[in-house]
């Protein structure tokens, strides 16, 4: 299965080196805007391949990996896009963050339709959409659609992730939820819309704060359900296992 993988990421990658050349040329991006892109997805895919035992017993990624994979592949576009000043580079962040938007839907319809549901791809989609919420509020700062409170908006779940480092209780899985799937969809649209060239400040800061108010509100909804189970499972009584 590393084998596959790593194939498949291969392939990935040189095919998203093509893609930035070509962007980089085309708009005079530069080198740096290459090695970013390249640097970010090599990073990402290193990181996640430590959780990739987890897509057992299945032997490849599936169809449906492939698409995250692809859409890992346009969030590294993204992040190459840091950093550069050019005019054009609104509406190309506007397209790759579309596009990858387009390919969120598809990757879980075709785990769910096909059988390739795992616990290794639900974290792989979920830290692509993560790593992607980031790079578009890093993105509304940089081109001054928003204020750098929007930066919280990209680092709030690393933050999270931070705290449970040492409150052991916010490690507990967090059960199925419709609610945290949908602010998630209507925080990332918030960000596209004030990535938007065609939506001006003060608008597109004011779209950007409506997500952040809902990602809030579903992150106090998860620590207070995590507390209060923190809590009942301090309240039950030990018992002997040998009685």
């Amino acid at each position: 299965m590393l084998r596959r993988a790593a194939a498949s990421a291969l392939v990935t990658a040189l095919l998203l080196l093509v893609v930035a050349a070509a962007l980089g040329q085309a708009l005079a991006l530069g080198d740096g805007f290459i090695v970013k892109t390249m640097l970010l997805f090599a990073c990402a895919a290193l990181w996640l391949g430590v959780y990739l035992p987890d897509h057992l017993p299945h032997t490849r990624l599936g169809p449906a990996n492939l698409v995250t994979l692809g859409r890992l592949g346009l969030t590294a576009l993204l992040g190459g896009l840091l950093g550069e000043s050019q005019p054009a580079i609104a509406w190309l962040a506007l397209g790759i963050a579309a596009l990858a938007l387009v390919l969120d839907g598809v990757d879980g319809w075709l785990a769910r339709r096909g059988g390739w549901t795992s616990a290794f791809g639900a974290r792989f989609d979920m830290e692509t959409d993560a790593l992607l919420i980031m790079l578009m509020a890093v993105l509304t700062w940089q081109l001054d659609k928003a204020g750098a409170w929007v930066l919280l908006s990209g680092a709030m779940r690393y933050m999270f992730v931070a705290a449970g480092l040492v409150l052991p209780r916010l490690r507990a899985a967090l059960p199925p939820s419709r609610r945290r799937k949908t602010i998630c969809v209507l925080q990332v649209v918030s960000l596209w819309l004030a990535l938007a060239p065609f939506v001006p400040p003060p608008w597109s800061g004011g779209l950007a704060a409506v997500g952040l108010v809902l990602l809030c509100y579903s992150f106090l909804v998860d620590l207070v359900w995590l507390s209060r189970q923190a809590g009942h499972a301090r309240e039950e009584p030990l018992t002997d296992e040998h009685s």
